[in-house]
């Protein structure tokens, strides 16, 4: 059976290389041409400058003093928000101890759904929605005195369609029913018909019933009337959000979009109760995936237990009493129908969602819960001339490191250096590609501290090159030929750099995932480089020094070829990185090198060994040669 050489085909080896810088760069190719990428990498705010938003704590009545660990908390939540638009390399920090900074790099108008969701810093909450009607609907009515209310239009009756509406929420695994209804009257307050013969004195009049829960209609007041008449969800200014409302009173707020405003009763299930929320296609009780894209909510213990009971009242009201408005910021983000009784706390929201508008009511419901509330203080740009300095100065230390490597390489290998010069080119192009890919479809932002990362990179690379070019020059000191030198010390020096890349890989992730901010940057160009690093070397310089090896410059020990014999003497051994062997320890490693022989090698060592010496001839006298010449005549 023939054994398969890994590295005979080194030709091929390269051939693929080639395919994957293909790949590379040309999906990058395709992003500008048919979208919105660049061939430029999106830079971080210290180098491309950005927008500052300071949030204030908004302190309620009773709510006490703001404690580190709740300025943390809104911290994580809010880097979670910014995160979860791709927005890259944002500083989220506190001030002060109460404020928050948050700078986001790059150009404001790019960054307007991440700036939305910053200023977005109010609790999110559930409330049940008592009135709903369009931003241009027909005034409610104020109250009169009345004892029993009554709706002044009921559902729809039986065999009747209703509506269509936009969204509903069900239980996660059953299918929600096609139809939807949507209330297109208000349920108003009910008044009392006038007495047909008024009495000579107008008595008391007589106060209106207590609610009995949430969505009883006896919550609104004439107040409360007289405000959802005024209020105008076309007016810019009533969708700002940033209202301090009273989680125990009823609520008069417009929708996000400016459609639609409500009533909505007091505060039943808070947004710290959300365990999870994701988006994704809608799964049919047969297991099938549909096109209709849904959003999946989970409570917590204590949120399932109060959202049950609010489904269990919702669910056999009329519309529009009959849905719950998810508030965030005073806004209404989403007002779902409640078709079931949802007993284990996972809900299912569906409607009229894109992929893009589901995902972004899944962000809201999963980072919409701060412990506290938030406004706007400040919101300034920030210039990135300071950061701009310090890249060229960084670029500028780069580029020295980067000449020094490769002077140190020509000198101690020659022209062999060439394939470290040629290798740290190939890593430097492949690694700006995969950069601008990562910019474009995922919102990477280079800062300075993952130019650090890039710039010792080349460190780590260049070591890798060195630990590969000495294992195969000694081998070649031990007699062998190129070809083979190079197939051996390939497979010694491959254990040493995996060791060692993925080290280095494995410090970059933990410093990844436990540092913040700038330090993040540096650690993710660290890892990217590393894995790199680690491609480069088995399907690029290994194989460009298998196919140098056959030619006759290098294999044939070219004095500047770098394996020539002179050169090699002079030469001592590398013993591992950062370390080389001394006369002493090479002469240990010969005489080791002597012991590994072939069974045939040590049976001939022996019989040469058992053969009788000879004693030394001795040199003909003058009488000998006298003698032997008379005998020859």
């Amino acid at each position: 059976m023939t054994r398969t050489n890994p590295g005979g085909r080194p030709a091929r080896t390269l051939l693929w290389f080639g395919v994957l810088v293909a790949v590379v760069f040309g999906t990058l190719a395709s992003g500008v041409t048919w979208s919105d990428a660049t061939l430029k990498p999106k830079l971080g705010l210290d180098l491309a400058g950005g927008t500052q938003i300071v949030l204030t704590p908004v302190i309620e009545p009773g709510q006490g003093e703001v404690t580190d660990q709740v300025i943390n908390d809104a911290i994580a939540i809010i880097r979670q928000r910014v995160n979860s638009t791709g927005v890259s390399e944002a500083e989220i920090t506190s001030q002060g101890g109460s404020n928050i900074v948050v700078e986001l790099p790059g150009d404001p108008a790019e960054q307007a759904e991440a700036r939305e969701l910053v200023a977005q810093a109010a609790q999110m909450r559930f409330r049940p929605v008592i009135v709903e009607a369009p931003a241009a609907a027909a005034p409610v009515p104020p109250p009169t005195d009345a004892e029993t209310p009554a709706p002044t239009e009921s559902a729809p009756a039986p065999g009747e369609s209703a509506p269509a509406t936009s969204e509903t929420v069900a239980p996660a695994p059953t299918e929600t029913p096609a139809g939807r209804a949507i209330p297109q009257a208000l349920v108003q307050q009910p008044t009392t018909p006038p007495a047909e013969t008024p009495p000579a004195e107008t008595p008391p009049a007589t106060p209106a019933p207590e609610p009995t829960d949430a969505s009883d209609v006896n919550n609104i007041t004439p107040e409360l009337a007289a405000e959802f008449e005024a209020l105008d969800c076309t007016d810019p200014e009533n969708l700002a959000g940033g209202i301090t409302d009273d989680v125990n009173e009823p609520l008069v707020t417009c929708g996000q979009d400016g459609a639609r405003k409500y009533i909505l009763g007091p505060v039943e299930v808070e947004g710290v109760d959300i365990e999870s929320a994701s988006s994704g296609l809608r799964t049919s009780a047969q297991g099938f995936t549909t096109n209709e894209w849904v959003v999946n909510l989970e409570f917590d213990g204590e949120g399932t237990t109060k959202f049950r009971a609010v489904t269990e009242r919702l669910v056999n009201l009329e519309p529009p009493r009959n849905q719950f408005a998810i508030v965030l910021d005073s806004l209404v983000v989403s007002a779902p129908r409640t078709n079931q009784v949802i007993t284990d706390g996972r809900a299912e929201i569906s409607g009229s969602f894109t992929q893009e508008s589901a995902t972004h009511l899944a962000n809201q419901l999963k980072f919409g819960a701060l412990p506290i509330s938030f406004e706007v203080q400040t919101e300034d740009q920030i210039s990135a001339l300071l950061g701009e300095e310090q890249l060229q100065n960084g670029l500028l230390a780069g580029a020295i490191g980067l000449l020094l490597v490769v002077v140190y390489s020509l000198l101690q290998y020659r022209a062999l250096g060439l394939v470290t010069v040629a290798s740290l080119l190939v890593l430097a192009a492949l690694t700006y590609g995969v950069i601008a890919i990562l910019s474009w479809y995922q919102g990477y932002r280079l800062s300075l501290a993952g130019v650090a990362g890039l710039i010792v990179a080349i460190g780590i690379t260049a070591d890798s090159f060195i630990v590969f070019f000495e294992r195969v020059r000694d081998e070649v000191r031990e007699g062998r030929s190129l070809v083979a030198a190079v197939e051996t010390g390939w497979r010694r020096a491959r254990r040493t750099i995996l060791a060692s890349d993925t080290i280095s890989f494995l410090a970059a992730v933990t410093l990844y995932l436990l540092a913040v901010g700038g330090v993040r940057g540096f650690a993710f160009t660290l890892g990217l480089t590393t894995v790199l690093d680690l491609i480069i070397v088995l399907l690029f310089t290994h194989p460009l020094v298998a196919l140098m090896a056959r030619t006759r410059f290098f294999g044939g020990g070219h004095k500047l070829s770098g394996f020539d014999a002179e050169h090699l003497g002079r030469t001592v051994a590398y013993a591992g990185r950062g370390r080389v062997r001394t006369p002493a320890e090479r002469g240990r490693v010969g005489e080791a090198d002597a012991g590994r022989q072939t069974i045939a090698q040590r049976k001939a060592a022996a019989a040469r060994d058992a053969e009788p010496e000879q004693p030394p001839a001795e040199e003909p006298t003058d009488d000998d040669v006298r003698a032997s010449a008379a005998k020859e005549s």
